[in-house]
């Protein structure tokens, strides 16, 4: 049956994520979560949150969460803006600054949500490539571009650059938006929050999903000039004016208060990378240093495919992309020492 209705819808290739398996006794180091739970602060707001409020809208302007984020990075809360999670956040800069003719630039190995984007926003695009280290060249950005978006630290290879390095990308693109997409940041890397001030085409984007444990909650925010906030504040009213729900909104602002929570949770991950990196390259594994929640490794002897597999076989999930230069890697999340020791204990069987 000749159905044309079907060449008028929108043809793309979504964004995979890590598979969410409900399988029991599970390990689960695919999808860069947190091992840790959530601050008490936040066990205490579920605690004690009145149901009856759900009958309500929420707060559109998240004053209470923009409010507590302003305060912990020292501006103001003109300068933040929230979203449903860092990918909402993203999308919606994308539409707000990514308008020109000229392509925007991100490396070629990457978030793997970004060419999504560009395809559905139709933004042109050009992969830069990384260097055979997998690091970033900052004189390959020095070109004509619609804007530039890049991931520190970079995902899935997990390396970051320094502040110096995201100064001298701005001051060389100081015509387009720059994008600092920090999902990572909490893990080691230098955070460019403290640039905004002095770089009025500087957005930072980060994440409560990762070093705050609240993947479940979806919440993101931005951080970046009142010229740029506004822009994007004024693209999400035009399209959504709740994009946080009411829980949500309480639940980060109450993380975002407990900073000794934070800080013990988040060295303790980075305690955990640096005993795993040693037990990988025991191994034999070849490790890339890590300012993440996650390592980037791969085996001179056992194809990473095959690897993967045979963890999977063992309830134990970890992450392979079949893409172009990675396709013999695997990204690790980081749990809990326990967890670890059982990847460790798997992988010399299969190797």
């Amino acid at each position: 049956m000749n159905k044309p209705f079907l060449n008028k819808l929108r043809k793309i290739d979504p964004y995979v994520p890590g598979e969410q398996s409900q399988a029991a006794n599970l390990v689960k180091l695919n999808a860069n979560e947190n091992p840790y739970p959530p601050s008490p602060r936040v066990t205490e707001v579920l605690r004690t949150f009145d149901a009856a409020k759900l009958a309500l809208y929420p707060d559109a302007n998240g004053l209470r969460l923009k409010n507590a984020l302003a305060a912990r990075f020292s501006v103001k809360n003109t300068q933040v803006f929230l979203g449903n999670g860092s990918d909402d956040v993203l999308a919606l800069a994308f539409q707000s600054f990514f308008c020109s003719d000229l392509p925007i630039l991100y490396p070629d190995i990457t978030y793997s949500f970004y060419p999504v984007w560009c395809d559905l926003l139709r933004v042109p695009y050009e992969t830069v490539p990384l260097d055979d280290d997998f690091c970033v060249n900052v004189r390959d950005y020095d070109k004509p571009n619609g804007g530039v978006i890049l991931p520190n630290p970079n995902a899935p290879t997990g390396q970051g650059v320094t502040l110096d390095f995201i100064e001298d990308l701005l001051q060389h693109n100081a015509d387009s938006v720059v994008i600092i997409d920090e999902a990572y940041v909490d893990f080691g890397a230098q955070s460019a929050v403290a640039l905004i001030d002095k770089y009025e085409n500087l957005l930072v984007v980060q994440t409560m999903s990762k070093s705050r444990s609240l993947a479940g909650q979806r919440i993101g925010y931005a951080l970046g000039s009142e010229t740029l906030i506004s822009t994007l504040e004024a693209v999400k009213n035009s399209y959504n004016s709740y994009t946080m729900d009411m829980i949500a909104l309480e639940t980060g602002a109450a993380s975002v208060e407990d900073e000794t929570y934070f800080r013990q949770t988040c060295d303790q991950v980075i305690a955990t990378r640096t005993r795993s990196a040693k037990a990988l390259a025991a191994l034999g594994f070849t490790v890339l240093p890590s300012q993440s929640n996650f390592l980037f490794v791969t085996h001179p002897n056992k194809a990473a495919k095959a690897i993967f597999e045979a963890l999977r076989k063992q309830n134990i999930f970890i992450r392979y992309f079949s893409l172009p230069r990675i396709d013999n890697y695997l990204r690790i999340t980081i749990g809990t020492d326990e967890q670890m020791d059982k990847l460790f204990s798997a992988l010399k069987s299969i190797l």
